[in-house]
């Protein structure tokens, strides 16, 4: 038994956990992840209204009753809640936040999509709860961020990066959270920003490569849970660096990790990085 978990069992309840998004396919995944854990307990299920989903029991999917009811009324939804856990839109995650805030929530975000100035509003929240926020919060893209680092520092000069992800056609932003995270870890490596290097788009006569730019594919289709990887191309050799997700219970597996971390934490900003000890001289948790 993990350290954490056996704090929740000292404790003597388990963490109320709520779902944000709980009739989508992540949203089900990580009720399935919630209710099967030793250390957490369902406590709410969020979702928009108008969706076909309220009202019914949010473990109907799974043939089976838990008590909890989706709903659309997110104040009822997080009430005794300990932590939310939210995969939605940058808009409604922001909402969320703002009532987690209220309540004294803390918040695991997987969103994506969000744009600066949304993303400081994360960071204003995050002075009074505790947030995770990470665009992947599979453990072992974080291991593969820490890999990229390392490879980046070392093949700066004479080595061109290329990154490549393929996600399922229903996604809606491109590239994905997880490929403009990987391309920030390398230009972070290499002394410069993503924003001075990046190269999103190429068509018709584009000239040769640009020096020192970071370019990024996406490819959409089918039910492709995400693919991403790190081309570092040279001169006679090159090396790719890939994560593949098969199923989205990676994602939640990092994301109860994630709010395990949280226990006892009243606020800060957090990242993967955080929760699984991959900043210098730390050890995972």
């Amino acid at each position: 038994m993990s350290g954490e978990v056996a704090g929740s069992a000292i404790a003597g309840r388990r963490r109320r956990v709520a779902i944000a998004g709980a009739s989508g396919r992540m949203g089900r995944t990580l009720i399935e992840a919630v209710t099967a854990s030793p250390d957490f307990a369902l406590s709410g299920a969020l979702d928009v209204a108008g969706h076909p989903g309220i009202g019914s029991d949010a473990c109907a999917f799974l043939g089976r009753e838990s008590g909890v009811r989706v709903t659309a009324d997110a104040r009822l939804g997080l009430g005794g809640a300990d932590v939310l856990i939210d995969f939605t839109r940058p808009e409604g995650t922001l909402a969320h936040l703002a009532l987690c805030r209220e309540l004294g929530v803390a918040a695991v975000v997987g969103t994506t999509g969000f744009s600066p100035a949304q993303k400081a509003e994360v960071a204003a929240h995050a002075a009074h709860i505790a947030i995770v926020m990470a665009p992947n919060m599979s453990i072992g893209v974080n291991v593969v961020l820490k890999l990229l680092d390392v490879a980046a520092r070392a093949l700066e000069g004479g080595f061109d990066v290329e990154i490549v992800e393929v996600h399922h056609k229903h996604k809606v932003d491109a590239p994905s959270g997880t490929a403009l995270l990987m391309g920030e870890v390398v230009a972070a490596a290499q002394k410069k920003t993503l924003a001075q290097c990046a190269v999103f788009g190429r068509d018709d006569d584009t000239g040769a490569r640009r020096e020192g730019s970071i370019g990024f594919a996406s490819l959409r289709g089918g039910d492709i849970v995400g693919d991403h990887t790190v081309l570092f191309a040279g001169s006679g050799e090159r090396i790719e660096i890939t994560h593949r997700s098969t199923s989205r219970a990676t994602y939640a597996e990092g994301s109860l990790r994630a709010a395990r971390f949280l226990a006892g934490r009243s606020s800060g900003l957090f990242g993967m990085g955080d929760v699984l000890g991959l900043a210098a001289g730390e050890r995972p948790t």
